[in-house]
């Protein structure tokens, strides 16, 4: 099988890291708990939108997001099995360089360049199934859709939506190893 797989809150943990550092900058204590939706400012009173999302933006920050714990196994399971792995990736031109190097291929050494495809559009993707935080990204595709859980989509219901939702990475892999195998 062709399996994409998204970057941020799928195979890393990027939220995590960003309300740390926004905390730490900005003296707050918001919770991961007060993120209900994608603008990840609105728990940050007082704060503009600007100041909360230049923390990305922030030399070295990359290098503090951690991988989701049984991503790394996951996909190179799912590689050793003979399935093609490719991460799909929203990623700005600015973070392409540190969020690779710093990031991606520091924690999935067994991943390349050819296995990266950067796209604002993941529906024009082809693959048998995407694993995605992000439901305007599984919206509308060609594949099977598996959203991860995560702060910003946990009141969506996947399952009316033609979606399958995961907490972990040991239920993707129980789901991906169910799938039957296309032509």
């Amino acid at each position: 099988m062709t399996i994409l797989v998204d970057m941020d809150d799928t195979i890393e943990q990027l939220l995590e890291a960003w309300v740390k550092r926004a905390n730490e900058k900005f003296d707050r204590n918001v919770t991961l708990d007060e993120i209900t939706g994608w603008n990840v400012a609105a728990p940050y009173t007082g704060l503009t939108r600007k100041q909360i999302y230049d923390v990305i933006y922030e030399k070295g920050f990359w290098k503090t997001v951690k991988p989701m714990p049984g991503a790394a196994e996951a996909l190179e399971y799912f590689m050793k099995k003979g399935h093609e792995v490719f991460i799909v990736t929203a990623t700005e031109p600015e973070h392409v360089e540190e969020k690779m190097n710093g990031l991606l291929f520091r924690y999935f050494p067994f991943l390349t360049w050819n296995q990266v495809i950067i796209t604002g559009r993941k529906q024009m993707i082809r693959g048998d199934v995407l694993i995605d935080d992000g439901i305007h990204n599984l919206e509308g595709g060609q594949y099977r859709k598996i959203l991860f859980t995560a702060p910003h989509n946990r009141f969506y219901d996947a399952e009316a939506n033609g979606m399958t939702r995961v907490r972990t990475w040991e239920e993707v892999v129980a789901i991906i190893d169910g799938m039957e195998v296309p032509d």
